[in-house]
């Protein structure tokens, strides 16, 4: 009969636990997301970094082992009648896989620098349609 391992308490403690090919980039887009808005909160949901402004909106893709992805959302709990979520995205990041969820796909290192702006932006525009902000 084996242990069953303990959910880590805070994302610092995820990470240190993580064997991501990803990690060092993980790190940098953190600081990214937190720079967006000085209210954005992080945890852990879903096995992954997750962000929330009241509800939670963003989580980090941790299956995903070449680019770093972030999901959005617009919380953990299905609506009763979804969001219909819209994005300016010249950069070609976005893959909507629902009204009110999609994937962001960042890429990783020099792709991931480059693309920064683009995904502040995004952020921004998403945060801003949701009912908590």
């Amino acid at each position: 009969m084996s242990a069953k391992k303990k959910a880590p308490a805070s994302v610092d403690e995820l990470l240190e636990q993580s064997e991501h090919p990803l990690l060092k980039d993980i790190q940098r887009v953190r600081k990214f997301v937190l720079g967006v808005d000085k209210r954005i909160e992080e945890g852990v949901k879903w096995n992954g970094p997750s962000y929330r402004l009241g509800g939670d909106f963003a989580t980090v893709h941790m299956r995903e082992a070449e680019d770093v992805c972030f999901i959005l959302h617009t919380g953990a709990k299905k609506r009763a009648k979804p969001l219909k979520m819209r994005l300016a995205d010249p950069s070609g990041l976005v893959e909507w896989l629902a009204q009110d969820r999609c994937l962001v796909r960042l890429g990783s290192g020099k792709t991931l620098t480059a693309n920064r702006k683009a995904f502040e932006a995004i952020l921004r525009e998403w945060i801003g349609q949701l009912p908590e902000s």
